[in-house]
């Protein structure tokens, strides 16, 4: 081989000029650019500053505080007079209340004692009525002694027979209650039973019972102090007490009471004599 043979060379290849005119204002540009920041420095951050303005209390806010403030005083005087107000309407309820219930025990003990001036009164009238008519059955059975007697026997009381009659036209005007054997009201033989006590006589508290007992007599031949019953003999519904000169005593009914009527206003059915 020739010593001037071709031998490949290790060195670069050069750079076509234009890529390295490229390059060169590539390159430029960027250190241009850096220079040019340098230069400059770093940015001064400036501070910032802003100022708020506070509203000033001026005329118009303060009298709407001072407003404020009154109304809030003008709410707790109102509370104060509502509070006194309902303290005043619960002691005026708790005195009209002990007001009443003092004027109902006055007129309660007020009815009371009228009560009982009324029936000390009755009790009054009705003892000297008693009496009156006991006179006037003495001077009737006196009467009729003398005229011969009456169509029903004997009408004058004697001995046991004159105390049951004078309390039993003592008892004329009581009322008439079932059940009742006195003082002031009477049934049938709650009457008889009270009468015939007063001649020592203890009587069945029951009509039929009372009618039952005695002897059995004639209504033409009845004495004063014999039981009229009406209905069967022990099984009565009704009785009364015979009491002179055609007339008896009994309580008939509530309508009527107490009352002394001749026979021929309600015939018995029968009678029994005791005395």
């Amino acid at each position: 081989m020739s010593h001037t043979a071709h031998i490949p060379s290790h060195r670069k290849p050069r750079r076509s000029a234009s890529k390295l005119a490229l390059r060169a204002g590539v390159a430029g540009g960027v250190l241009g650019t850096i220079a040019v920041a340098g230069a400059a420095g770093p940015a001064q951050a400036e501070p910032v500053t802003e100022t708020i303005e506070m509203p000033t209390l001026n005329a118009d806010l303060s009298s709407a505080v001072a407003a404020s403030a009154e109304a809030t005083q003008q709410v707790a005087l109102d509370l104060e007079l509502q509070a006194q107000e309902d303290a005043a309407a619960a002691k005026a309820a708790k005195d009209a209340k002990t007001a009443k219930a003092e004027a109902d025990r006055k007129a309660e003990a007020e009815a009371k004692r009228e009560a009982e001036a009324k029936a000390k009164a009755e009790a009054a009238e009705r003892a000297s009525r008693s009496s009156e008519r006991t006179t006037l059955s003495a001077s009737a059975g006196s009467s009729s002694s003398d005229d011969g007697g009456s169509s029903y026997g004997s009408s004058q009381a004697t001995g046991s027979a004159a105390a049951v009659v004078a309390f039993a036209r003592a008892q004329v005007g009581d009322a008439y209650v079932m059940g009742s054997t006195g003082p002031n009201s009477w049934d049938c033989s709650g009457l008889v039973q009270a009468a015939y006590r007063q001649a020592g006589i203890d009587l069945p508290r029951i009509s039929s019972d009372q009618s039952s007992r005695g002897t059995s007599v004639s209504l033409d031949n009845l004495q004063p102090g014999d039981i009229l019953y009406w209905g069967g003999r022990s099984s009565s519904y009704h009785v009364a007490i015979y009491v002179g000169g055609g007339n008896f005593v009994g309580a008939q009914n509530s309508g009527t009471g107490v009352v002394e009527r001749p026979l021929d206003y309600d015939p018995p059915s029968g009678a029994v004599r005791l005395l």
